[in-house]
């Protein structure tokens, strides 16, 4: 299985013994989550935009376009934290399903 490694703002992709696979965002990346199948990543950048990856690097798209901190895989779904506190779960294709 893989993981992500977060380094100076740059998300790799690594095996689990450590070594690179390839490099998916060269910089602003301040938060990142692999699936539990390994084949999407969900990045947090420092302008608060969750963009979901393939495992490939390729973009599939915008999950939320501004002020967020963090965000999580949840089963299919994405937990994304904003920076006011409140916590908003959103569907793969990005739609907003609750606030909690």
């Amino acid at each position: 299985m893989n993981i992500v490694k977060l380094n100076n703002g740059k998300v790799e992709l690594r095996k689990a013994n450590g070594s690179l696979i390839r490099t998916l965002q060269s910089s602003g990346a301040i938060d990142a989550n692999i699936n539990s199948d390994g084949t999407l990543i969900v990045i947090t950048n420092t302008d608060g935009k969750v963009v979901l990856r393939k495992d490939s690097g390729s973009l599939i798209r915008t999950i939320c376009p501004s002020n967020s901190v963090s965000a999580k895989f949840s089963w299919k779904d994405f937990i994304v934290t904003k920076n006011n506190g409140k916590m908003e779960l959103r569907k793969e294709s990005g739609s907003l399903i609750r606030t909690i």
